[in-house]
C-alpha cells in the first residue's frame, strides 16, 4: 500500500479522492495540502466524506510544509490536483516532491470524469477570468428558450464546514445565506439563481450528479459550469472552452489550459472588443495548432453600468473579481474598463488604505494594480474588504463582481455595478453549435 498526499485547493483534490482513492486499497491518503485559497488549511476532510477506511478523517495541511510532510508521513506519491497554474509552477512543485524522495503524479480524465445519464454541456476556460461564467449563462438561457429543463453544476468551492457542504442546491437567493456562502461562491451561484435555473455544488460530485439528474424541477440537460480553468468532472457530450486574448500564450503554458483546448469541441475567443488585434490573431493561431478540429467562435464582453453618470468626472475606486486578479493574474477587469469608458477623472489606488487580509493579498500578489480585489473567503475577510472600501478616499465605488456586493458589505459612499454578457461576433456562433447538439440529444 502506497502512502499518498493529494496536493489541492479545496476542489479537484477532494474530487480525485472521492472517485479514485476512497475505495482503492492500493493507496492510503495520509494528507491533503492546501494552497491558492486563504485559510483552507488546518481543516480535516471529515469521516462523512472519507468513509469507514479513514475513521479519523484526513488532515489538510499547508502546501508550504510539503517536504516535511513527505518525510514525516513516509509519503510515496504526491498527486497534483489543482488548476490555473503555469507549467513552471507545476514542474517546480514536482521538483520539490522528487527532491524529498516521492513520486509526482497527475490523474487524467478517464480516472476522474463521471458519466451522466443526462446529456452534458461543459463550459471551461484557459484561465480564471476569461468569461466562462457569462458563457455558461448564455448556453443555459438558449437551452431553456428551447424548452429544456437545465440544471447547472458548478465546479466546487467548499471553503466552509465540509460535512455541511457534501451536496448543495441553490434555487433562490435565501439559499446563499442558508449555506453560508462566501463572496466567491455567491459570485458564481447568484447569476444562475436570478436567471431562474437551479445550480448545484458541494464536495461529493457523485451524489451531486444523482440529485441533479433527479431534480424536483426536472432535468433534461446538465451544464457543467467549470471553475479555475479545471477540466470537467463529468464526461461532456459537448465541451466549450473560453480563451482570453489578454493572456495570449497561457493556453499553451498553463495547466490544464492546454488540456481543455485539446479536448474541446468549441473554443471561444472572448474579449475581442477590448483586446489587441495582434493578440487575437496569435491566440487564433495557437488554438489552430493545438486543436485544428475545434470550432472557433469570436465573441466580445460588452459592459454596462447601472448609473454611468456617477462615474463621469469622479474619483473612483475600482473593485474587481478577486480570483481573477490573484491567481488569475489579470491586471484589469470590467470595472476598470467601465471607469475608462465612462470618463472617471481618477482611479484611486486602494493599496495604502488596505487592512488585514486585504493588505496580505496585495503582499502575496504584488502585481495587482491600483484596483481592489473583492476577496471574501470568510467572515473576517469580508469585514476587511468593507473597511478597505470605506477607508479609500473616493467619490464612487465601481463594482465589477457578478453579485450585488452592497448586500454583503456596507459602503459609506455611492456605488454602481458593472454588468457584462457574452456577445458572439459573426458565424459560427453558439446558436448553431447548440442546435446541432440538440439534434443529437
Amino acid at each position: 500500500m502506497k502512502n499518498v498526499v493529494i496536493l489541492g485547493a479545496a476542489g479537484r483534490d477532494f474530487h480525485n479522492f472521492n472517485v479514485y482513492f476512497k475505495n482503492n486499497f492500493d493507496y492510503k491518503v495520509v494528507a491533503f495540502t492546501a494552497t491558492q485559497i486563504p485559510d483552507i488549511e488546518g481543516r480535516n476532510y471529515p469521516i462523512q466524506l472519507t468513509g469507514k477506511h479513514y475513521p479519523y478523517g484526513i488532515p489538510i495541511l499547508p502546501e508550504e510544509d510539503l517536504p516535511f510532510i513527505i518525510k514525516r508521513l513516509n509519503v510515496d506519491e504526491c498527486v497534483f490536483s489543482y488548476s490555473d497554474v503555469s507549467y513552471q509552477r507545476v514542474m517546480s512543485l514536482a521538483s520539490i516532491v522528487q527532491a524529498a524522495g516521492a513520486d509526482f503524479k497527475m490523474l487524467g480524465p478517464d480516472n476522474t470524469m463521471l458519466k451522466s445519464l443526462k446529456p452534458v454541456v461543459a463550459v471551461c476556460a484557459t484561465r480564471t477570468g476569461c468569461g466562462k461564467s457569462q458563457t455558461s449563462r448564455k448556453v443555459i438561457e438558449y437551452l431553456m428558450s428551447k424548452g429544456k429543463k437545465v440544471v447547472a453544476i458548478r465546479h466546487p468551492m467548499p471553503y466552509g464546514n465540509l460535512k455541511d457542504q457534501i451536496v448543495q442546491r441553490f434555487s433562490k437567493l435565501s439559499d446563499l445565506q442558508m449555506h453560508k456562502c462566501t463572496i466567491e461562491e455567491m459570485e458564481e451561484y447568484e447569476p444562475h439563481i436570478v436567471r431562474g435555473n437551479v445550480i448545484y455544488s458541494g464536495v461529493d460530485y457523485h451524489d451531486i450528479l444523482k440529485e441533479a439528474e433527479d431534480d424536483e424541477e426536472g432535468c433534461d440537460i446538465i451544464v457543467w459550469d467549470g471553475g479555475n480553468n479545471d477540466m470537467p468532472f463529468y464526461n461532456p457530450d459537448l465541451m466549450i472552452t473560453v480563451a482570453d486574448p489578454h493572456r495570449v500564450g497561457h493556453e499553451k503554458n498553463y495547466y490544464p489550459s492546454e488540456v481543455n483546448v485539446r479536448m474541446s469541441d468549441v473554443v471561444i475567443i472572448n474579449k475581442i472588443d477590448s483586446a489587441n488585434g495582434n493578440d487575437v490573431l496569435q491566440l487564433r493561431q495557437n488554438i489552430r495548432e493545438i486543436n485544428p478540429k475545434a470550432i472557433v467562435i469570436d465573441a466580445a464582453s460588452p459592459i454596462e453600468v447601472d448609473d454611468e453618470e456617477l462615474i463621469r468626472g469622479a474619483k473612483v475606486l475600482v473593485v474587481e473579481d478577486g480570483p481573477t486578479l490573484t491567481h488569475g493574474e489579470m491586471n484589469l477587469g470590467a470595472a476598470y474598463l467601465a471607469a475608462q469608458k465612462f470618463g472617471a477623472a481618477e482611479i484611486v489606488d486602494p493599496r495604502p488604505y488596505a487592512v488585514g487580509s486585504i493588505n496580505s493579498t496585495y503582499e502575496k500578489y504584488p502585481d495587482i494594480p491600483a484596483v481592489l480585489p473583492a476577496m471574501g473567503y470568510g467572515e473576517q475577510q469580508v469585514k476587511d474588504l468593507e473597511a478597505t472600501i470605506n477607508n479609500t478616499p473616493c467619490d464612487v465605488v465601481i463594482i465589477g463582481t457578478p453579485i450585488d456586493l452592497s448586500r454583503v458589505v456596507k459602503m459609506n459612499k455611492p456605488h454602481t455595478r458593472v454588468h457584462y454578457s457574452l456577445q458572439e461576433i459573426g458565424k459560427p456562433d453558439l446558436t448553431g453549435v447548440l442546435d446541432e447538439f440538440l439534434k443529437k440529444h
